[in-house]
């Protein structure tokens, strides 16, 4: 009897929640305290030469504020990279990897485009450049797998009926389904509201059901497991990767394949 496979989140989730935040202004120092009093993973998108001017957080406190989540690019200047040359794009992101990656101690692979803005000349020039994920600023309102990384559209900006989008996620029960939710922490200061961060988090947090990632994390899960290696009738399955992958199989029994291992499923 044939029978159906698919990818699930670790630990055999179907669901996963990441948050994703412009800008590293000293607000995130509130944001990334509510993070971790509720086990919530945020990767932050810093611009490297704006660090340490004005509002922004002070380069020797990059590391360890952002400790447990995610530091990923910006753009040095924060520039809208379909304004500037593929040089200029070049130059940007590239001293703006070398720069974080010096306050992060990590290799730095993500980014999301300042301003919202991209074209496909940018898209492709910061694959070349090793980038391997890009947050755009379209909101589509679902919870889906991106197709390409690089054009990574999120669910939703966290002032968009974030209450509802939490609600309709949790009622997710047979697809893959990730919620990404994007801002800039500045903005909960502006407008006083800082008890909508904190309810969402309150409410999203503690689900067993739910896997709580950085961005990066997805990315290397998701890309890891669509290396598996199946033989033509699907019932064998190896995995090529250094980390596990968890599969369902009909619906009802979830599969873990370890590092290395070949797997008869049925």
């Amino acid at each position: 009897m044939r029978k159906r496979t698919f990818f699930l989140f670790p630990e055999g989730r179907l669901k996963a929640l990441t948050m994703s935040y412009d800008d590293g202004t000293v607000d995130d120092r509130r944001l990334v305290d509510i993070f971790n009093r509720h086990g919530i993973k945020g990767t932050f998108h810093l611009n490297s030469s704006l660090l340490g001017k004005g509002n922004h957080v002070q380069l020797d406190e990059v590391a360890e504020l952002y400790r447990g989540h995610e530091i990923s690019c910006h753009g040095c200047l924060h520039a809208g990279l379909n304004q500037i040359s593929r040089e200029e794009i070049v130059r940007d992101m590239w001293e703006d990897r070398q720069a974080l990656e010096k306050l992060a101690g990590y290799p730095v692979r993500g980014m999301s485009y300042a301003n919202g803005r991209f074209n496909r000349e940018s898209v492709e020039t910061l694959r070349g450049l090793g980038f391997v994920y890009g947050r755009t600023t379209l909101s589509t309102a679902k919870f889906d797998i991106p197709d390409d990384f690089l054009t990574w559209h999120p669910t939703c900006h966290h002032s968009h009926d974030l209450p509802v989008k939490l609600e309709s996620f949790k009622q997710q029960k047979y697809l893959l389904s990730l919620m990404y939710v994007w801002g800039h922490s500045f903005e909960f200061e502006r407008r006083n509201n800082w008890e909508l961060i904190e309810d969402f988090c309150a409410a999203a947090s503690g689900d067993e059901k739910v896997w709580y990632a950085t961005n990066i994390e997805i990315y290397d899960y998701l890309t890891a497991a669509r290396r598996l290696e199946y033989s033509a009738d699907c019932r064998i399955v190896k995995n090529p990767n250094a980390v596990p992958i968890w599969l369902g199989m009909n619906n009802d029994t979830v599969i873990k394949i370890a590092p290395g291992e070949l797997k008869q499923l049925y």
